[in-house]
């Protein structure tokens, strides 16, 4: 039913239009999923495929990537819709309306997104009062939730750590997990923060700001990084994850690397490389760090592949778009089976 709905009418609505309409159906239809779930209309992930992963109980392997549901609205409802956890954002300390429109196209002979969006959103304060109201109830307080941080556009690279730090500060206590995001394109010089040296300040800024900030657990902080990384990059960003103790590292962000046009490139054609980091990643950071693989994952053989290259556990968005609100739901319990 959604591949007709998606064909015949989501399809002809402008990219960012659809998936505005799509965040407020999942900000509505929570009371929906559970009542499908409980009817068998909506696959239920198996208990048994539980992942154990930065010190927090994972009840699937496949979650929802940062850069759907921007300010956290609509968390439930995506929890609800059968993802093991929900990353939201990337948020930045000030709101900020994000890059000029036309930002979003599909490109659907690859089935895949394209976006140049700008990290458009309401800003941490805006978040945080939000993910205070949805932690204050039961089912929130049962979802496992990352924050994904990014700075504002208009903030200089040399006070880039300040930007990262205020929005951990305002975050980390209704986060179960904290990205530092260094690998949007669309914001000017951002991936340019991926160097050593730049990243070490922005890691230990964002690390003091959480540990101040929740004085009774620690909050997981993990650094997600872009596909066009140089593998002596790669093995640059996982050293420096090891000699920090960082709980994890996120890979891989959209690419460059294409001819459709501005704007980062999600979908299939990312998932080789983003194999290929993962299990490089892995090789140099050993069996304990937490990775989680993201990147053109759009079936089952796609998230097994990546898991069988060394991550942890898995995302999904594009994918997502396109198979429909049941599609995550038959993927976990897939995956979960055996």
């Amino acid at each position: 039913m959604y591949q007709s709905f998606y064909r015949h009418l989501l399809s002809h609505i402008d990219a960012e239009r659809a998936h505005r309409f799509g965040i407020a159906a999942f900000r509505m239809g929570a009371p929906a999923f559970r009542m499908g779930r409980a009817l068998g209309l909506v696959p239920r992930p198996v208990p048994t495929g539980a992942v154990q992963a930065l010190g927090l109980t994972f009840p699937a392997p496949v979650g929802l990537a940062a850069g759907m549901d921007k300010d956290a609205e609509a968390v439930e409802g995506l929890a609800a819709a059968g993802f093991g956890f929900v990353e939201v954002g990337t948020v930045t300390p000030l709101g900020q309306p994000g890059n000029e429109r036309p930002r979003s196209w599909r490109e659907k002979d690859i089935q895949g997104l394209r976006n140049r969006m700008g990290f458009n959103n309401g800003g941490a304060e805006e978040m945080a009062e939000r993910l205070a109201r949805l932690r204050a109830t039961r089912r929130g307080r049962r979802i496992v939730l990352g924050v994904n941080l990014g700075k504002n556009k208009v903030t200089p690279a040399e006070q880039a750590p300040e930007d990262y730090a205020t929005s951990a500060a305002l975050l980390a206590r209704h986060a179960d997990y904290l990205v530092v995001n260094v690998s949007s394109p669309n914001t000017p010089g951002l991936r340019d923060l991926q160097s050593v040296e730049t990243l070490r300040p922005i890691l230990a800024a964002t690390r003091a700001a959480a540990d101040d900030a929740v004085t009774d657990r620690h909050v997981p902080l993990l650094v997600k990084i872009a596909p066009d990384l140089a593998d002596e990059d790669v093995d640059a960003v996982a050293d420096l994850a090891l000699e920090l103790g960082l709980d994890g590292i996120v890979a891989a962000n959209t690419t460059i690397a294409h001819d459709r046009g501005p704007g980062g490139l999600s979908g299939p054609p990312l998932l080789p490389r983003a194999v290929e980091i993962i299990g490089r990643l892995r090789a140099r950071v050993g069996d304990e760090m937490c990775l989680i693989g993201v990147g053109g994952i759009s079936s089952e053989e796609d998230a097994r592949r990546m898991l069988a290259a060394g991550a942890t556990l898995v995302q999904v968005y594009t994918a997502f778009v396109y198979r429909g609100p049941g599609w995550v739901a038959r993927l976990n319990r897939a995956l979960t089976a055996g």
